[in-house]
């Protein structure tokens, strides 16, 4: 998660039904979503030497923000001192402010808004107009509010596309400024725990690492529940409630991304947004663990170049496996054999010899890269440049693997291997781009405009 201000609040914390034991204590939040609160002394005093580290829940009233509910908690630094002060450091899971909760009390929410980097430029809509044929005798700044983008998911939610918007205050006589930024917002009729919700806001900011070709980071997260409400004159309205927590979706480089260098833009799917955003929801079923490989490349989980191409190669091979049922013969053809090969094995040896046929009417790498290929041959190359480039996916995946001296020879490193990997995730973007129903003449336009994937497959 991006946390674009430093947060750090003096505050007093206690345990859940321990209100009257309040202590001193300073709660901080750096970016990447990680907190700590440092506190003088020790909840429990003395007696938390030999007391377990955990601490489920912690409750706090802090500068600016009020009330705060830390979640999953525990002591990284635990200091003793008799006679003088000491101080200790726990570690918070999450962070919720605005509200508290009971230490066996659920949080549920039933909205879940949130912002991911360069989401404005990939949106492209703006209420901001500016009129004035010649700005130096007089210019008319107007703003309409959008209308937000509401689209129904298949699991019973909602997601909405808002627009959060300032407008000029009091009389300026140097400025007057106003202000849009666009965010995601997840709703649902029914309350669910925090998990839920993050689970599929992790989803969509691994679609907007797919779309916006780079990688971006949640921000700016709150979420309301219509069981927690603030009365402001007759009316009564759901209490935001900011929540920090560490995401996986995180890079500390913030991305700069113009819309012609995206894979492609919120424009080009608008007719069909909804379908598109239920099918990448839905892939999640079945394609989860290429997923995950794929966009663990993206993240900078592999820091070595040899271990971003095993994750991009297994990730093709799980992506063939999750969504293709096709083996080197027919089931019963092979279960025969099998038994024939079996019974003409000496007795001893049958066990051994049945583990190694236990996989062999499966496809190997080859076989299965060159089925993953086939729908979008014609952006590899001619027939020799594909085999070329298949062959050496293979034998590299296989030194990289056993570091078979055989193979050394064969394994492409160096300048060669980041071309592999260019390509390879060409093809991820080629079949995300399938899977989200894009059509075969979109996604030719796609790669016609989109420069970063014409460099990959140029490579």
């Amino acid at each position: 998660m991006r946390i674009e201000k430093h947060y750090k609040k003096t505050g007093y914390f206690w345990l859940p039904g321990k209100e009257d034991i309040k202590i001193p204590g300073v709660l901080s939040i750096i970016d990447g979503g990680k907190a700590e609160l440092e506190i003088i002394g020790h909840f429990s005093g003395i007696e938390s030497f030999n007391s377990p580290d955990d601490l489920d829940r912690i409750l706090g009233l802090v500068e600016g923000d009020g009330l705060v509910t830390l979640d999953h908690c525990f002591y990284t630094k635990k200091n003793f001192t008799f006679g003088g002060i000491s101080k200790s450091i726990i570690f918070v899971h999450k962070v919720f402010s605005g509200a508290s909760w009971d230490e066996d009390e659920t949080i549920t929410f039933n909205t879940f808004s949130f912002e991911v980097d360069c989401l404005d430029e990939w949106v492209g809509i703006s209420g901001i107009a500016v009129n004035g044929d010649d700005p130096r005798l007089q210019t008319t700044i107007t703003y309409i509010p959008p209308e937000k983008k509401i689209f129904e998911l298949a699991n019973g939610m909602a997601l909405e596309i808002g627009f959060a918007y300032t407008l000029p205050g009091f009389l300026n006589l140097k400025e007057a400024k106003v202000t849009q930024r666009a965010y995601f917002r997840l709703v649902s009729k029914e309350l669910h725990e925090l998990n839920e919700f993050i689970a599929i806001a992790s989803q969509i900011t691994n679609f907007m690492c797919f779309a916006i070709d780079d990688v971006v980071s949640i921000k700016n997260v709150t979420a309301t529940s219509y069981e927690i409400q603030r009365k402001i004159g007759e009316n009564e309205y759901p209490v935001p409630i900011k929540i920090y927590y560490q995401s996986t979706t995180y890079v500390e480089k913030v991305p700069n991304k113009s819309r012609h260098k995206m894979l492609f833009t919120f424009g080009t799917i608008e007719d069909n947004a909804q379908h598109v955003f239920n099918n990448w929801l839905n892939a999640y079923e079945y394609l989860a663990p290429a997923m995950n490989l794929y966009f663990s490349t993206k993240m900078d989980a592999q820091k070595y170049l040899e271990g971003k191409f095993l994750a991009l190669a297994q990730g093709l091979e799980t992506y063939h496996r999750r969504t293709s049922n096709e083996t080197l013969m027919e089931t019963d053809a092979f279960t025969k054999l099998v038994e024939e090969i079996i019974n003409g094995c000496p007795e001893d040896k049958r066990e051994w010899l049945q583990g190694r046929l236990m996989h062999g009417n499966e496809l190997n790498l080859g076989k299965r890269l060159k089925c993953i290929m086939e729908p979008f041959k014609e952006y590899f190359g001619n027939s020799s440049e594909r085999s070329k480039l298949l062959r050496s996916i293979v034998n590299t995946r296989n030194y990289f693997t056993h570091y078979s001296e055989n193979l050394e020879s064969e394994a492409a490193n160096g300048a060669d291997l980041w071309e592999i990997c260019e390509k390879i995730e060409a093809i991820f973007n080629l079949h995300f781009l399938k899977v989200i129903g894009f059509t075969d003449e979109e996604i030719m336009l796609v790669v016609q405009n989109s420069q970063s994937l014409k460099n990959r497959l140029k490579s």
